[in-house]
């Protein structure tokens, strides 16, 4: 057993025990002395098995990161992609030839395949005889392999509303504020009030985003026993998914996409002297800042940095319960996840740390934030002679994709942090 995963185990085993003595107690009782201090004790533990699992996956993102050999090539995620036999569609195993032997080395039936899956704007591109290869849009399973990579680079994926377009055009979103509407009663023969919504206009359109070149050494590519499409899908996740990430959290809709705390409103201000505090009536004022009509719907739920979270995980009711409880088997049947006030929450790394007049925690219906990804990730393979001194082929990724918070009345706000 990894020491990741046995860290995972005594967590969860924790967090049940956890919620065990936490749900002994109704809300409006108070905790026991005795309790309270046997929970703090586990929660206590529960940071810093935490604490362990965070540094133990920090180390193995960095390996990811920086065990590059001499030809560029990372060597821990090769490792990972050791190839078993498996059942691939017709479009997948063409997708894997076509990666390891470019075009030439497709048969009629795979080239067909491939070619109806490339858009006509880059048909003229698919060639031997030209430096690059491909534009293909890949096959259904691969893709999604790598939107399941782009996930664990960040939070927006998870929570968001994601939406794919066959087309780049941009789509207009009609919005309105109805939460102060309301009807009348009419006396009898008395005509029907009249009440005009006010829309509003909001635009998602399209982004180009690089994966930037992966550089490929042939002796791989000639390795039977190497996953280079599981390499390529971990390495696009990454890279594409880290980017989109942080500009649907921060972006500032200038020339790229309007985050999601670019797109919120202020819930609640930290007074004087909090510039790396919340506490507790802050969350509250942050809860009831945003209208009931979103706060009880389905997709509510905090997200913040992972600073953040050591910070709230200390923070206790008036009732003297802490207000995180944590969860077990989160993503199993059965599990649950972590939670602060009852709430879900979304760690998203892309969120700013508590600092002064920082947007550091948003609370609402975060669902509201749509992702537009156009067409299917587009895939080039490269044998120019930059790669071909070096006996390498490259690979590069594009994917098109924009988002945006298509909320007016407030369904996402934020807790920003005192200025001094």
């Amino acid at each position: 057993m990894s020491k990741l995963k046995a860290l995972r185990e005594s967590r969860d085993k924790l967090a049940k025990e956890a919620n065990a003595l936490n749900d002994k107690y109704p809300a409006d009782k108070r905790m026991s002395a005795e309790d309270g201090q046997k929970l703090d004790g586990i929660l206590a533990e529960i940071q810093a098995i935490d604490g362990d699992i965070r540094r133990e996956q920090q180390v193995a993102d960095l390996a990811l990161e920086n065990d590059v050999d001499d030809g560029g090539v990372n060597n821990t995620l090769r490792d990972k992609h050791t190839k078993e036999p498996n059942k691939q569609s017709d479009v997948a195993a063409a997708m894997r030839a076509y990666m390891l032997g470019g075009i030439s080395a497709l048969t009629p039936e795979q080239y067909q395949l491939m070619t109806a899956r490339s858009p006509s704007d880059i048909n003229n591109a698919m060639s031997t005889t030209v430096p690059t290869e491909g534009g293909y849009t890949t096959a259904p399973e691969w893709i999604r392999q790598v939107e399941q990579a782009m996930k664990a680079y960040g939070g927006m994926y998870s929570v968001s509303t994601v939406m794919r377009t066959a087309t780049g055009n941009t789509i207009n979103f009609p919005t309105t504020d109805a939460t102060s509407e309301e009807g009348e009663i009419v006396g009898q023969n008395a005509p029907a009030g009249t009440k005009d919504t006010t829309f509003g206009n909001k635009s998602i359109g399209s982004y180009m985003y690089s994966s930037k070149s992966i550089a490929i050494p042939w002796e791989l590519l000639q390795d039977s026993f190497f996953d280079i499409d599981g390499y390529i899908q971990d390495l696009l996740g990454m890279r594409i998914g880290r980017i989109t990430n942080r500009h649907f959290t921060v972006g500032t809709g200038t020339n790229q996409p309007a985050g999601i705390v670019t797109g919120a409103a202020l819930g609640k201000k930290g007074k004087t002297g909090q510039t790396a505090l919340v506490t507790y009536e802050d969350l509250v004022s942050l809860e009831h800042s945003v209208d009931p009509a979103y706060r009880n719907s389905p997709g509510v739920g905090y997200m913040f940095h992972d600073t953040t979270l050591e910070a709230l995980r200390v923070i206790k009711d008036k009732n003297d319960r802490p207000i995180f409880v944590p969860g077990y088997e989160t993503g199993n049947p059965g599990g649950a996840p972590d939670r602060i006030l009852n709430r879900p929450i979304t760690i998203n790394q892309h969120m700013a740390e508590m600092a002064a007049d920082a947007k550091s925690i948003l609370f609402g219906a975060l669902n509201k934030y749509r992702i537009r990804l156009v067409m299917d990730l587009r895939l080039f393979r490269m044998t120019d002679s930059k790669y071909t001194e070096k006996a390498q082929t490259g690979f590069i990724g594009y994917q098109r994709a924009d988002g945006a918070l298509i909320d007016v009345g407030g369904a996402v706000k934020y807790y920003q942090n005192s200025a001094t």
